[in-house]
């Protein structure tokens, strides 16, 4: 069995008992019931994922930023040269990005993982070396990757995921990094969900409308090359057509984490897509996602409605990074501090309402 198949089987669905527990927990606190609203649900999920109410505190947190370039670069898809992944690399590495100062704020520990930067990078403290190749193929012009390097994206995420567990990590944070990766997350998000590429391609780094117009027909072009949507076309096979080195790897990083029972909080686009794709191939790995965030990329509205997911923050951020999720981070550790440290109506001597009145 090879190591995504062995992840896969390693997921389960969520605890029906624990959650059951969980939502009994709540409605004895000192509290209305209800009145937490979504931060319930978020608790309640993080029990059946645990298996136990109340689950363990999701701290502390490490961000993995996968990093990478992309072939369709070349169409003109964004103003931004393509250096521009490679030196935001080692931006993040001397911790002079946002994602550094957000998770700072938080106390998570941030990783950078090169699995398909254009440039050789040296080697430095937080930075994996997970190269698997170069950047991607156009995905105009054929797939943006081959079978074998899909699959070994894909298994980086998932041991990049066992190793920041090993380690200690409680919670995983979802972050990304590479110029034109929004192009490759529309073509994913449309080639999962069936929707029109003008529905799922938006500004990325905040292009004008003569390069957001040629970008939508970029993802159409990549789209009819494959043949996508093809509701038959294996997840891997989506990914090798159309999807970045990171997209592959968030997949299985999302993977990784559910066989684990972590949770992982999702960032925005880029993340959205790879959960797409996770999703597709064990639709349980979805049981421990919490969507950190709403991005302003309509991509990303869609990917979380076809997910199923409730983003937790909707401040119209569009950085990447993982730097949504990290501003939900708190959000999500305040769920489950709920179950551990509030009082219940018996242990607290407060009266609850009386059920015989309105």
């Amino acid at each position: 069995m090879n190591l995504i198949d062995e992840t896969i089987a390693a997921i389960g669905p969520l605890d029906e008992a624990a959650m059951r527990d969980a939502r009994d927990h709540q409605a004895r606190l000192t509290k209305p019931p209800g009145s937490l609203g979504v931060l319930e649900e978020v608790s309640v999920r993080l029990a059946g994922l645990a298996g136990r109410c109340p689950p363990p505190l999701p701290e502390p947190a490490a961000v993995a930023v996968f990093a990478a370039d992309h072939g369709v670069h070349a169409q003109g898809v964004t103003p931004w040269p393509q250096e521009v992944t490679a030196q935001m690399v080692a931006n993040f590495l001397a911790g002079g990005a946002v994602v550094n100062a957000f998770a700072a704020q938080v106390g998570a520990r941030v990783s950078v993982v090169d699995v398909g930067v254009a440039a050789e990078l040296d080697a430095a403290p937080g930075l994996l070396r997970r190269k698997i190749a170069p950047g991607t193929a156009d995905m105009t012009a054929g797939p943006a990757m081959t079978a074998a390097q899909a699959r070994r994206a894909a298994e980086t995420g998932i041991e990049v995921a066992r190793e920041l567990a090993a380690e200690g990590a409680r919670c995983l944070i979802t972050g990304d990094m590479g110029i034109a990766n929004t192009t490759a997350s529309a073509a994913l998000i449309a080639a999962f969900t069936g929707l029109p590429p003008e529905r799922v391609t938006g500004r990325g780094t905040g292009i004008d409308d003569a390069t957001h117009a040629h970008k939508v027909e970029v993802v159409r072009a990549a789209l009819a090359r494959h043949g996508l949507p093809d509701g038959s076309a294996p997840p891997l096979e989506v990914l090798a057509a159309v999807g970045g080195l990171e997209h592959a790897a968030l997949a299985g990083f999302v993977l990784g984490a559910a066989a684990l029972r972590v949770p992982v909080v999702l960032d925005g686009v880029i993340a959205g897509a790879a959960a797409l794709a996770a999703a597709a191939l064990c639709p349980d790995a979805l049981g421990g996602c919490v969507a950190g965030h709403r991005s302003a990329e309509p991509g990303h509205a869609a990917a979380v409605e076809a997910l199923g997911l409730r983003p937790l923050v909707d401040l119209e951020l569009r950085l990447g990074e993982g730097t949504g999720a990290l501003l939900a981070l708190p959000l999500v550790q305040g769920s489950v501090r709920v179950l551990h440290e509030v009082a219940t109506f018996d242990s607290a001597g407060v009266s609850e309402k009386d059920a015989g009145h309105p």
